[in-house]
């Protein structure tokens, strides 16, 4: 079987679009649509179902990718670092969420890139869940960190932590509310508190009420940022009340910049998967990252 097709196959199932692969290949979509039906002919089965807006594996598609995709990528280390140079210096890949991956992973991972011989150069990138999770199954990462856990056997998620969530505000926004903060009720509590957050949908103060409260956000948010960080930044200077992840709100609330507002019984917590490509943890610098990062995830409690 070519080598070649096998590699526009593998690049076409993790990308999900012939369009897609032929950019990831610096192929025409003709050349790619070509390359794939030679294939399919020579196994003699359907490998991907065509749709409106890219392709979907079949079965057998499935099966292939999943035998064949780890063995493409040790080729493609093979080449890339060669087989006499013991002490080339590979690049990790790696895409998370920004604050988490700025706070947490960075700090770990270039504890590793300047150890003599077994170091590697580092390269990292920031998104949400869903396009992180597609760029590594395209190849665009090596690791990746995720809240939502893949499904499919193209790629292998490790749970790294658990992350849990604080109902904070400035302290003048405590005092107006009142003395029994630990035993609020009722989300009703806090209404027209002016919210902050990283999204329309309030996706953090929405978890945060459905678990805690058993209810939703009474209106929209008040300050809206992409990124906890500025969250965070806002809060502290007033701006409203804020659900934060507790390792990213610890010193201010150790300073006293914010308080917490509630102190539920069971926290709200999400948890971090470490996610790679399914057999590529046999690539040395991958795998040594993944460890890494797992022994870190222990103190980060």
């Amino acid at each position: 079987m070519d080598l070649a097709l096998l590699r526009t196959f593998v690049t076409v199932h993790r990308a999900g679009s012939f369009t897609r692969a032929a950019a990831l290949l610096g192929l025409s979509q003709p050349a790619v649509t070509s390359q794939i039906r030679t294939l399919e002919r020579q196994l003699g089965r359907p490998l991907f179902l065509r749709q409106a807006r890219g392709v979907t594996p079949t079965t057998i598609g499935d099966e292939l990718a999943h035998k064949a995709a780890p063995h493409l990528d040790a080729l493609v280390e093979i080449a890339e670092t060669g087989l006499d140079d013991e002490s080339s210096l590979r690049t990790l890949h790696l895409a998370g969420p920004p604050e988490f991956t700025a706070e947490r992973a960075l700090p770990a991972l270039t504890e590793l890139t300047g150890e003599d011989g077994q170091g590697f150069a580092l390269r990292a990138s920031f998104g949400h869940a869903e396009e992180t999770l597609e760029g590594l199954a395209a190849g665009h990462h090596d690791l990746a960190i995720s809240t939502a856990r893949p499904r499919g056997a193209l790629l292998t998620a490790t749970p790294l932590c658990d992350e849990e969530h604080v109902l904070v505000a400035a302290p003048r926004w405590a005092e107006w509310i009142g003395s029994g903060i630990p035993r609020i009720k009722s989300a009703s509590e806090l209404e027209n508190l002016p919210v902050i957050e990283v999204h329309e949908s309030l996706p953090f103060v929405s978890r945060y009420w459905a678990s805690v409260f058993d209810s939703r956000p009474s209106g929209p948010g008040t300050v809206v940022v992409p990124d906890l960080r500025a969250v965070l930044a806002c809060a502290v200077t007033g701006a409203g009340i804020a659900v934060l992840p507790r390792y990213l709100c610890a010193q201010a609330l150790e300073r006293g910049e914010v308080v917490a507002l509630h102190e539920p019984a069971v926290p709200p917590l999400r948890t971090y998967f470490l996610v790679v490509r399914t057999g590529t943890l046999a690539m040395p610098h991958i795998a040594r990252a993944h460890d890494w990062l797992l022994r870190a995830a222990t103190d980060w409690g």
